[in-house]
């Protein structure tokens, strides 16, 4: 897995590329816990290039959005291939995060 972080128009864009699983995921937290835990953060997470997400993954981004939520800071997700889509559909994860369709909304929707 791999990562990039970018600011845009104050909005912290990371993308993710490549596979969040059991192996890269504590890592992925802990760059999501680093950006969301600072009080009124704003965070865009781009799954553009994500291949494969395992439950290690949405565990992270659980947590993470719960540790958002408790210090006022905005997380987004974009980006979801129709294959990663799909495993949010199934997990039951599309309500409970705020995703959007491009970059460019995620941004809007974080401020």
């Amino acid at each position: 897995m791999e990562m990039h972080e970018e600011q845009l128009s104050g909005v912290t864009a990371l993308t993710v590329k490549g596979r969040l699983d059991s192996t890269t995921a504590p890592l992925f937290g802990q760059k999501l816990e680093s950006i969301v835990a600072t009080p009124q953060s704003r965070l865009v997470v781009d799954f553009g290039h994500l291949e494969y997400m395992s439950s290690a993954g949405f565990r992270v981004l659980l947590v993470a959005a719960k540790r958002a939520e408790e210090v006022g800071s905005r997380l987004v997700l974009c980006g979801l291939s129709a294959k990663v889509r799909q495993l949010f559909d199934l997990g039951g994860f599309l309500d409970l995060f705020t995703i959007a369709r491009s970059r460019d909304d995620a941004i809007a929707a974080a401020k």
